[in-house]
């Protein structure tokens, strides 16, 4: 197999908990995500890697119910739990995603997946010169450099979010960035927090009875129709939970 996606999700999210299977429009949000990445072309498979903990055995139960092949793994050695996800598929290649972004457009993940296999790189992402919305991230790598980062990574923030150890040696691993048009990156699309959720209510509402297929362009249209919900989680920043695993890791060094 060539590509494949690995969504990274689980139940005991720290600043919103259970935000995976909170009911949108009906249905857990990861339901409403995963409706959205099956229609991303580029990917020959899609697995969800959650861990053994209890707290992930409803997300386990939904995803074997919804035909979603699961991987169970550790709760805080993720890059283990992300790379044992993906082997049983032997894939040259494998598309990182997470089950915080109810929002995500498979026409994004096709275009980054497109640009990663023409470019030879062995990591492509969105997020290394931010210019889409905050929930569009998409990261995709070789099998060989997600191998790498599993055997090599000492680091606990390292294990924690999966593709630091390749992302941080642009001198070992070549990276290749695609940039949107025009700068979209004060845009937060992600779910974090009860705010961010409350905007990705109102935008299913609005968007998703009359074309469940909505994309990036009609949120946008949304949101110059309604100015007011631009700024309604604004006051959060991009990639805290990274942020304070790297503290973390440094007051650690700091007190041996």
């Amino acid at each position: 197999m060539n590509v494949i996606g690995v969504l990274q999700a689980r139940v005991s999210s720290t600043r919103l908990p259970g935000k995976v299977l909170r009911p949108l429009l009906g249905e857990p949000m990861i339901v409403r995500q995963v409706e959205r990445l099956r229609r991303a072309r580029m990917l020959e498979a899609l697995v969800l890697a959650t861990s053994t903990d209890p707290s992930d055995d409803a997300l386990a139960r939904w995803a074997d119910a919804a035909g979603v092949p699961v991987y169970r793994g550790s709760l805080d050695d993720v890059l283990d739990r992300f790379v044992c996800a993906a082997r049983p598929y032997a894939p040259a290649h494998v598309v990182r995603l997470t089950g915080d972004c109810p929002l995500a457009d498979p026409a994004v993940i096709d275009l980054v997946v497109a640009r990663h296999l023409d470019s030879g790189a062995d990591y492509t992402s969105n997020t290394i010169e931010p210019t889409w919305p905050d929930g569009l991230d998409v990261e995709a790598m070789t099998m060989a450099a997600l191998e790498a980062a599993a055997r090599e990574a000492t680091a606990r923030y390292q294990r924690e979010h999966v593709t630091q150890f390749i992302v941080r040696q642009p001198q070992r691993f070549r990276l290749h960035s695609v940039r949107h048009d025009c700068d979209l990156s004060a845009l937060r699309w992600t779910v974090d927090e009860p705010a961010d959720f409350e905007l990705v209510e109102a935008i299913y509402a609005a968007l998703y009875p009359s074309n469940p297929a909505f994309g990036t362009a009609d949120i946008l249209d949304f949101l110059r129709d309604n100015p007011r919900w631009i700024t309604h989680n604004a006051q959060h920043s991009r990639n805290e939970g990274l942020a304070r695993s790297i503290a973390r890791e440094l007051q650690g060094q700091g007190r041996s």
